[in-house]
């Protein structure tokens, strides 16, 4: 069993996904931001960042690391978000990652923009991309770091505001969403969920 459940020394590395759209179009989302803090992570594992590179096996792309003095492997589905689940499934088999070792980052509506919540298993609110996670992994029983996005204005359709980037007033405190979520993975890694739950939700 994985750091990210219990304070011992896992035996194998933990997954971290970041949940985004492939391609130019797609950069800068709302719907992408897991894939900004996965890179905010690359950017912090030691002893050097780390780079990411394609792995052809599982349809990611991926890098292996260490984050908070524990093995993990970092990965993007190159799919569309609403095929997330093979890629996350297949890369989780290839390294020998259970489920409940899996953490994935995503956008999340639900929650105020800015904030970041965490939680094991539970529904996946209308998100297509957990939707597929879940069913390709056979379970809800995996961390999500949930990066609050906010709600559409009006009438606007959840797909559409999900897919266009932030707005100027939202902009500058971007960055720090993105180093906020990255802080919870840390957390996460290094302390297990209840301890990291307790710092991120009352901070």
């Amino acid at each position: 069993m994985g750091r990210v459940t219990t304070a011992d020394q896992p035996s194998g590395p933990t997954l971290v996904v970041g949940l985004a759209n492939p391609g130019p179009d797609y950069v800068g989302t709302r719907h992408n931001i897991g894939w900004d803090i996965l890179q905010e992570l690359a950017s912090r594992a030691r002893p050097m960042p780390a780079s990411f590179s394609t792995h052809k096996k599982t349809n990611c792309e991926i890098a292996q690391t260490r984050l908070a003095d524990t093995p993990v492997v970092l990965a993007r589905p190159r799919s569309y978000m609403n095929l997330s689940g093979g890629p996350v499934a297949a890369v989780a088999k290839y390294f020998s990652v259970a489920p409940t070792d899996v953490i994935v980052i995503h956008d999340e509506i639900d929650i105020d923009f800015g904030q970041v919540r965490l939680k094991r298993g539970g529904g996946e609110g209308g998100h297509n991309g957990l939707r597929s996670v879940s069913s390709s992994l056979g379970t809800r029983d995996y961390i999500r770091v949930r990066a609050g996005v906010g709600r559409p204005p009006g009438r606007m359709a959840v797909a559409d505001f999900v897919l266009k980037r932030f707005s100027k007033l939202e902009q500058p405190d971007v960055p720090f969403l993105v180093q906020d979520a990255a802080d919870a993975v840390e957390l996460l890694l290094k302390h297990g969920l209840d301890t990291a739950q307790n710092q991120v939700h009352s901070a």
